[in-house]
């Protein structure tokens, strides 16, 4: 199977200016993944798409594929269907389309070359007639059911008990209330009919895959950077 890993890497960072190529202890952000990527035997190419030119000289310098995008898909609501059907479509055009796309997030520095051959295998196992796609997620670190929304100064549950199913939901005690999980951005993998067909990057068939909470660290602050180094010096052997 042919299996192309896209590490997608805009340099237009609001959050954290110059986040992808900011040092995380002795790397650059962005070459935490591309390295993980690398150790993957069964990942044919590694592209980094970008449309930043120092983004793209040190992915270059780690021996990848850099694949520019134009300006218009690199704004702070650039969604990530419309940038990878852009790269899919030329991919095809070229007649170099794979059998699998698998999405991996420069901010998700924690995540190592065996959860993303993990997230592989499943895919794989289960083929293109059960599943769309695989997620990876996280327990969620806020659960929904205790949040709320403000109206004219008074506050709302977001989820009541009629859809809950449990009175108050909100005073509920967390072991009560069912698992939820939230995207942690460590890895997406999906077919390429799933973007060029059905014009998503998930489909309708969603696989969940689970990580734990300390390797799904997204950077998108200062303190997730902090964090990031402490949970990678406190791991050291899995990252050497």
């Amino acid at each position: 199977m042919k299996i192309y890993a896209i590490i997608p890497a805009r340099g237009g960072s609001k959050g954290v200016p110059g986040k992808n190529t900011r040092l995380l202890l002795d790397k650059p952000l962005i070459v935490w993944t591309i390295e993980a990527a690398k150790r993957v035997s069964d990942i044919s190419r590694v592209i980094v798409n970008t449309d930043d030119k120092e983004i793209a000289d040190i992915s270059g310098k780690c021996g990848v594929e850099i694949f520019m995008r134009p300006k218009e898909l690199a704004e702070d609501l650039s969604d990530d269907f419309s940038v990878f059907f852009h790269h899919l479509k030329i991919l095809k055009e070229k007649n170099d389309l794979p059998d699998m796309i698998v999405d991996l997030r420069a901010t998700a520095p924690l995540r190592r070359a065996e959860r993303i051959a993990e997230g592989i295998e499943l895919l794989s196992k289960l083929g293109k007639e059960k599943v769309d796609s695989v997620r990876v997620v996280s327990v969620a670190a806020k659960h929904p059911y205790k949040m709320w929304r403000m109206d004219n100064g008074f506050l709302q549950p977001l989820f009541d008990e009629k859809y809950a199913g449990i009175k108050e939901p909100y005073n509920a005690p967390r072991q009560a209330l069912p698992n939820i999980y939230q995207n942690n951005g460590c890895m997406n993998a999906f077919w390429p009919e799933t973007v060029l067909e059905k014009k998503s990057v998930t489909g309708d068939k969603v696989a969940g895959y689970v990580m734990e909470d300390w390797e799904s660290v997204n950077i998108d602050t200062e303190l997730d950077f902090l964090a990031a180094e402490h949970l990678m010096r406190k791991h050291k052997k899995l990252y050497e």
